[in-house]
């Protein structure tokens, strides 16, 4: 089918979907067609060349271990921090790498590592900024396979001279949905005629493809990783890596918060402390995220924290929550992430959700625009009060640039989640207290986004070369 909800929400490893997930994943899909189309064996030689973006920001990206690990047949979707950790020791220890062996010596061992690949960051490939290039050579020298990969953004991959026919097999599928749709006004209009939620309009489409037990379980388990993503963050203490010497914050801001309402339900949650929780989720996610741990793509690993923070909003602060059932909270997850999920397929079909392509504001605004629907919609929210709540919520990150410093996923990305998330709870209640009808449509502002990506100079998008990247000294 179509863009669905498990494309938009994934398991990876932080800390970026574009730059660590998408190439991790593409060396993957290359080791496999090495085993399956009998090469394998006849490799000697090995080069990775990689372009644009992701040679330019990929060394604080963990773009290259990432490959190294995709490389060996790991996929990120499966992979446990302590297996990245237990691998990229041996690799640093051995400088062998197990080709297609998935770390457990049945690959072909290569001498290989992070400072045999090709950087070209002034080079751009004609289809993405995220190009990247696999060659393998046998004993004379002759190339066996080679193929090159874009990471389009949110961990999503394309082949060199598959665009088209994965377009063409993108709209062929979409033609088998019962409730096809690539813009608002089409979402709006079978929300109409169906007489259905834009929630229940993603889940119709979903059940395509799966049953609606395995849609409710493997939603249930998304969000189960979101809160386990920050239980282990609320563990961590001292510095996140990468030489910046950023300090977790989440640790001490739960002490405090837990200080605060001691005496208290542990249970309840005092709506006076509704935005410092929420600030305290999307932290905690997103220093996980900086720490290479598991995450949730939502829709990318920059933005990794603004979907679960407004969605622990929904279920601690939301009205009639404090009465709700296990079932019931059940029910806002799931409805929550199948209307966020629904906006997620308007920005993939119109627009982009790659940091190197439109800047952060397809990422950190996809995100806070998708969650802000899905607050909305567990709010009850109209279709078109929901529609306005995205809306309203990319309007306001329109222009958001993309220059981390250091490369690194950690400044001004960690901060940069909370206020995004604040922004899509504001936006949400703004929505619901209007009557649905806005001057300027969620279509108009997606276009807009788009064009405003293309006119953004490159410096501003994940190339390390502007803004706060080249303008504050690192330590």
């Amino acid at each position: 089918m179509a863009v669905g909800v498990f494309d938009l929400f994934s398991i990876g490893i932080g800390p970026s979907s574009s730059h660590t997930v998408g190439p991790m994943r593409a060396a993957a899909v290359f080791a496999e067609e090495l085993k399956t189309s009998g090469v394998l064996d006849g490799v000697t030689g090995l080069r990775v060349d990689l372009y644009g973006s992701l040679a330019a920001t990929g060394h604080g990206h963990g773009t290259m271990t990432a490959i190294l690990l995709g490389l060996e047949g790991f996929h990120p979707e499966l992979i446990l921090p302590e297996e990245v950790e237990e691998r990229l020791a041996t690799i640093a220890a051995t400088g062998t790498l197990q080709l297609a062996g998935a770390g457990d010596g049945t690959g072909v061992p290569l001498p290989y590592g992070v400072k045999d690949m090709v950087l070209r960051p002034l080079t751009i490939l004609p289809r993405h900024t995220n190009g990247m290039t696999f060659t393998v050579s046998g004993a004379d020298g002759g190339v066996l396979h080679s193929a090159t990969f874009f990471s389009v953004g949110g961990g999503f991959i394309v082949r060199e001279g598959e665009e088209d026919a994965a377009l063409k097999e993108l709209d062929e599928s979409k033609k088998e949905l019962p409730l096809p749709f690539r813009t608002a006004a089409e979402l709006l209009g079978r929300c109409q005629s169906k007489g259905l939620s834009i929630g229940e309009i993603m889940f119709v489409n979903e059940r395509a493809a799966r049953t609606e037990a395995e849609i409710r379980e493997g939603l249930l388990h998304i969000y189960s990783v979101m809160e386990g993503c920050v239980e282990v963050s609320l563990k961590r203490e001292g510095l996140l890596p990468g030489g910046l010497k950023v300090r977790r914050r989440a640790p001490d801001w739960h002490e405090r918060l837990m200080k605060e309402t001691q005496g208290q339900d542990p249970d309840y949650r005092d709506p006076k402390y509704w935005q410092e929780w929420v600030n305290l989720i999307a932290l905690a996610v997103n220093e996980e995220n900086a720490s290479g741990g598991r995450v949730v793509t939502a829709p990318t690993n920059g933005a990794a924290g603004i979907i679960p923070a407004v969605l622990y909003y929904a279920l601690h602060f939301a009205p009639g929550m404090d009465k709700a059932t296990q079932t019931d909270r059940d029910d806002v997850v799931v409805k929550f992430l199948l209307t966020a999920a629904a906006i997620g397929v308007l920005y993939k079909e119109q627009a982009s959700i790659s940091g190197a392509e439109v800047g952060c504001q397809g990422e950190v605004g996809s995100a806070s625009s998708m969650a802000a629907a899905g607050l909305a919609e567990v709010m009850g929210g109209t279709p078109q009060q929901v529609e306005n709540a995205a809306e309203i919520a990319m309007e306001h990150n329109l222009g958001l640039t993309c220059d981390p410093i250091g490369g690194l996923v950690q400044i001004p990305c960690i901060e940069r989640n909370a206020i995004a998330a604040a922004k899509a709870i504001n936006a949400a209640k703004m929505a619901l207290w209007g009557d649905g009808t806005h001057r300027v449509s969620l279509d108009e502002v997606i276009v807009t986004m788009r064009e405003t990506g293309k006119d953004m100079s490159s410096k501003y998008k994940e190339t390390a070369m502007g803004g706060l990247a080249v303008n504050v000294v690192e330590c």
